[in-house]
Parts: C-alpha cells; structure tokens; sequence
C-alpha cells in the first residue's frame, strides 16, 4: 500500500465568529429517523443500537461493501447520481475536444467497455515490463522509479509536493516513505497470527499477480523479502503521527550525500523540479533504500520494480487481475464478498482522476446556493462556538488563550467546490484506450502536483473532490473544508430542524475545527507553521487531558485481545469529543434565539444525540475492524458514537442516564 504523509496544498484567510441566526424554524421541518430506532435498546446502554438498531437490522451490509449505514449509502447513492452524468455526457460523441464533457465522457466509456479491455489480457503492461527487464545497473534502477513515480507509482518511496512546515506560504518537495504492499510496517513485522495470516495470503497474491503477467510466481519470495527489509526500515502508525517525526529538511546535495546511488539531479531534471529545498520525511528509511540500491543485485531490483507497477495496474488491466488484486485486498484484508459492479468502479476511478472535472457538473445540478449558504452559517456559529470556549476555559492560561484566539481567527472554511476549477483539457483521452486514458491522467495529475514546488502557495487549491463524502483539516493552511458530497442526508438537510444538522453535520463541523486544537494540530500556529504556541503549563495540561482520551480508547475491544490504540486515534477522538461539545453549545445557542419544543416524542436535545448517533454508526465487517484497530486514525464507529457522548454530562441528562450506566463515564474526559 502507497503511504503518504505529505500535507494538502491550500490556504487561510480570516474570518469572523460572531454568532448569527437561523431562520424561523417551520412546522414542516423535520426531525430523527424514528424508523431507524430501536425502542427496545436502552440508550444508557448502547446508544448506537438504540440510535440505529432498527434500520441496521433491516439494512444488512452489501455484500461488495465493508461497511453500511445511512452515511455510507448515501455516499454510494451520489455514485449513482454520478453514474447518470456520466450516462448523459457519454450518450453524446461530438463534445467539443478537450471540454468538460469530452473528457469525463470518454474515459468513463472506455473505463466501462470491459470487453475490450478483457480481450487485452496483460499486453497492456508489456511495453513498461519490457523496460524494466533492460534495467541493467544502478542508473537503470533510478530511471524506472523516476518512470512509476511519473504514474503515481510511489516505489520505493514517495515524491510530491508539500507546504514548508516552518514557512507554509513556500511549497517544497516531500520524500516520503512508501512501496508495501501490505497495510503497514507491523503486517510484516509483529508475530500475531493474524498479521501472520495475512503475510502467507499476501505472498501467494504476489506469485498470482507475477504469474497472470507472465513472470516467475517465485519472485514473490524476493518481493516480500525486500518489501520486509523496507518495512523494518519505517516509522509505525503511531510514530507518523507527531509532525516533528517526519520534519527533516534538506538541501539536495545533502540528500545526495545520504543516497548517494541514487542520481537526484538527474531525477530532479527529468522530472521539471528545482533544486529547492526538500522535506525528507524519514531518513532513516531513506538509508535502506540507498542500501538496497548499493547490495541488492538488479535481478531483485527488477522483479521489485515489475511486481510493484503490475500490482498497482491490476485493477486496469483483465478480469483475473482484478479478481486476483479484489480477492486479497477485498475479501481476505476486509472481509468484503463481492466487487461492485463495473459502473461503479468506473465512477470512482473518473473522480480519481479528473475529479474537479466532474465535479462541476455534480454542483451544478446538485449542490444549490441556498445549501451552501446555510452550512456557511452553521459553520460561522460553530467557529463562535470554539471562541466561546477557550474564552471560559479554566485550565489555560491567558497567555496561551491569546494564542488559541489568533489561530481560530485565522481559520478558513471552504464549502462545496473551488472557485477556480482545474482545466484538464490538456489530457489526451479517448474511447479506444481505457489503459493509455488512465497514464495520461495520473500523469498529468502528478505534473500538476509537481509543478506546485518552488512557487509561491496556491491557496484556492482543494485535497479533495467536490462529490467526495468526506471533509478535513490542514494544519499547515489552517483551513477545514467540507465538499459537496458530505452536504447531503444523513449528514446534512435542508428541510430538518436545526438539533438535526448541529448534531450530525454540526459535530463533523466541530471536529474538523477541533483538529485544530487536538495533539496534532496543537503544534502548530496561526500561521500554519510547526512552531509551539504553548506555555509549558498549559501544555502539560493539555497533554493530561489527551491521556485520558487516549486511555480511554485504549479500553475499547473489537473481540478478545484486539483493542484500539488510544495513541493511534486521539486525534481523532479529541475532534470527536471537540465537535459534539461544540455542535451543542452552538446548537443552544440557536435554540435560545429560535425556541422548538419536542417532535416525534424526543425533546430537542435528544434529537441532537440521536442525529449523531445516527450519521455516524455503521455496521463494519470484523476484518474490516481489524484493519481500521491496526491503522486508521479513526476509531470504530461504534465507539465514535458512545466515546465522546459518554463523557458529556448533557447526554447523560437528555436521557436520563444513571452513574454507572455503560454511557456514563465515571471520570469523564474533555479537552474542548
């Protein structure tokens, strides 16, 4: 799997957090899903089943997905909104070259016209195969990485760009850790049976990929050997979490020095980049690629090298590629029993790639201004919200509230889509050659990446697609940003009372701002730079308080000895806790200009509990969990729900939660 730890390119700006006001709540408003509700579950018990029981019991998992809920199906239902734009351009043949249409329209129906692409087999990876068989010494080594680099093929490790970290207006090169095959370090390290497992499954997928291509299956011996050696090699899940672990800038000559066998100058010429400054994310990592360039002989180079581009090209290439890549990263790692339909995959691989292209035609016929307005003003009051509460905190000095206050002012939301849209129109795409489309996208986007280093910070640009269902926080921009895609039910609706979207978007809101504030972005100041803001009191405090969410999590099992890491998702499940704080104080701020009493027989703020509850609880498959316990910031979404709402004094009032009731914490945790 491809790691990265390069920070998304976009910006800050001011912005102001005086409260402002819904409108007049209607009697047409409406409220939870009631359906989903399963009365019979206590919800100082388990709140997830009381929120969501009834609809997961009639809503079983879908066998090609790993996990379900309302969330997770309306993000598979806007696939189908995207199917049908895609349908319409692609019913039509004489686009204008090069627009909006043409583009997305033919990559998707050469995507989606599986016969051919079939009836091909493995030829259309022989002419890269080929080059990596020439691959005759040291030189030929650096060329092919080069090559897969320029395919967004990151081995044996990584380049993109990346903000400074000291200077985040300067946009510098980033080399970075990369080229496993499996999820992490640990899978080829620790010796529980499951990682155990999963290395004997994972080698027999190598020696089927080679064998489909037409290579000796027994490389698979010398792939994993050598993707063991770069394992050993990396930093942990964990440890990739403090941003000081992965700051190591260097000039080019001292990247020289540390890899001398491998040619950045001529790396850095081929591929447009200035000889600026770099961010080596892990030296020592960087070391044993250079060890591998000096001892290891070329023969395992190449099977390396030929492994890593098959692999990564598999799900382009014929059905038993795919079915061979789906049956190990699919069935084996997450449990998933089937793929999803060809359509379906040809979607998401058009949003991949030409996302903000399509994009624009999603927002046109399904985000409206009056969408964008409204979560505007959910935002404005969620950012006072955060205001409010450093102001009245009692652990933090003023000196470091001064801080906090300068950093939350600068914060930048971004809502919906760009106000510039990237123009694609220089991609050649066509109908006749679904492989030759997809190498001229990834291409192209890496270009477009690449060309971001050395040159003034573009602060327009977004890290995700506009129908993507998803949202995030960039430390080094200060910025959060929400697309279209996640502004849609269960997360967001226009027609519900405000306790509705405070308490599911309204919660995603506050926890992007929290990540501002959590142990990550704590590090960083209002400028985006990797600098303490912190007086060394206040800062122990904090980390107390973080503890205690990190033993807490800590705590939670998805079976027998298989536990999450509370270290691994405190950022996150401070954001959580952050946000459902901050989306009630906001919330009762606008009940209290906007009064509304009870509706479907909840009180308005067991409306906004059970509107988390209910965006946010999914059904996941046990492997699937085990992946997320092993390597996901982000906690199970069982514990997502009942972690931070366990701590709130609030929640346990709403429902009238006794101490010692399983949603009533003992000793609570809060950091905001």
């Amino acid at each position: 799997m491809q790691r990265f730890s390069v920070l998304l390119l976009v910006a800050a700006c001011g912005s102001s957090h005086s409260p402002t006001t819904s409108p007049e709540p209607s009697s047409k408003l409406t409220g939870v899903y009631t359906e989903d509700i399963d009365r019979t579950a206590d919800p100082c018990t388990d709140f997830t089943e009381f929120a969501n029981g009834a609809w997961h019991k009639a809503n079983p998992i879908p066998a090609s997905m790993p996990r379900w809920s309302r969330r997770w199906q309306a993000g598979e239902n806007s696939k189908e909104r995207l199917k049908d734009i895609l349908t319409e351009v692609t019913a039509k043949t004489d686009w204008k070259p090069r627009s909006v249409e043409q583009l997305i329209g033919d990559f998707y129906a050469a995507c989606t016209d599986e016969a051919r692409i079939d009836s091909l087999g493995a030829k259309p990876l022989a002419p890269m195969l080929a080059e990596i068989d020439a691959i005759k010494d040291k030189a030929g080594v650096a060329a092919m990485i080069a090559k897969l680099h320029h395919q967004n093929i990151n081995a044996p490790f990584g380049f993109a760009s990346a903000s400074d970290l000291h200077k985040p207006v300067d946009v510098v090169a980033s080399v970075y850790a990369s080229g496993l095959g499996l999820p992490d370090r640990d899978y080829y390290v620790k010796p529980e049976p499951r990682f155990a497992e999963a290395r004997d499954k994972y080698q027999a997928y190598v020696a089927k990929i080679l064998e489909l291509a037409g290579r000796d299956p027994k490389g698979a011996k010398t792939v994993f050997e050598f993707e063991t050696r770069l394992a050993k090699a990396s930093l942990d899940n964990v440890a990739l979490r403090d941003p000081s672990a992965t700051d190591h800038k260097m000039t080019v000559v001292e990247l020289q020095t540390l890899t001398p066998s491998f040619d950045w100058t001529a790396y850095l010429k081929n591929a447009r980049i200035p000889a600026t400054p770099l961010n080596v994310g892990e030296p020592e990592f960087m070391k044993e690629v250079e060890r591998e360039l000096a001892t290891t002989s070329i023969a395992d180079w190449r099977t390396y090298l030929a492994w890593q581009y098959t692999s990564a090209m598999a799900n382009e290439l014929a059905k038993p590629f795919v079915d061979a890549r789906f049956e190990f990263y699919g069935r084996e790692l997450a449990g998933t029993e089937e793929q999803k339909p060809r359509w379906k995959r040809c979607v998401e691989q058009t949003d991949t790639v030409l996302g903000e292209a399509l994009g624009q035609k999603y927002v046109e016929k399904y985000f409206p201004p009056a969408a964008k307005a409204r979560m505007t003003e959910l935002v404005h009051n969620i950012l006072s919200a955060m205001k409010d509460t450093i102001d009245r905190l009692d652990w933090m000095s003023p000196a470091t509230k001064k801080k906090a206050l300068e950093k939350l002012a600068t914060f930048n939301p971004k809502i919906g889509y760009p106000d510039k849209w990237k123009d694609y129109s220089s991609i050649p795409i066509t109908r006749g050659d679904y492989f030759a489309d997809l190498v001229a996208a990834r291409t192209w986007n890496v270009d477009d990446d690449r060309g971001l280093i050395g040159k003034p910070l573009d602060r327009g640009r977004w890290g995700l697609t506009p129908p993507t269902s998803d949202a995030y926080y960039n430390p080094s921009l200060n910025e959060i940003v929400f697309p279209a895609g996640i502004l849609q039910p269960p997360a967001f609706r226009m027609d519900a009372v405000d306790a509705i979207n405070y308490g599911a978007i309204g919660v995603v809101i506050g926890h992007e701002i929290s990540h501002g504030f959590d142990d990550q972005g704590a590090k960083f100041d209002a400028q985006g730079r990797l600098e303490s803001w912190w007086t060394q009191a206040d800062l122990d405090a904090f980390t107390t308080r973080g503890q205690c969410v990190a033993d807490q999590f800590d705590n939670y099992f998805i079976e027998p000895n298989v536990h999450h890491n509370g270290k691994l998702v405190l950022g996150e499940s401070i954001g959580d806790s952050g946000g459902a704080n901050l989306a009630y104080r906001a919330f009762h701020k606008a009940l209290a200009a906007h009064p509304s009493g009870d509706l479907d027989g909840f009180t308005p703020d067991q409306q906004f509990f059970i509107a988390w509850g209910q965006f946010r609880s999914d059904a996941i498959r046990i492997e699937q969990q085990r992946l997320m316990i092993q390597g996901d910031p982000h906690p199970i979404a069982k514990f997502r729900v009942v972690g931070p709402l366990s701590n709130m004094a609030e929640f346990a009032q709403a429902f009238s939660c006794k101490a010692g009731s399983e949603m009533v914490r003992a000793k609570p945790c809060q950091v905001w």
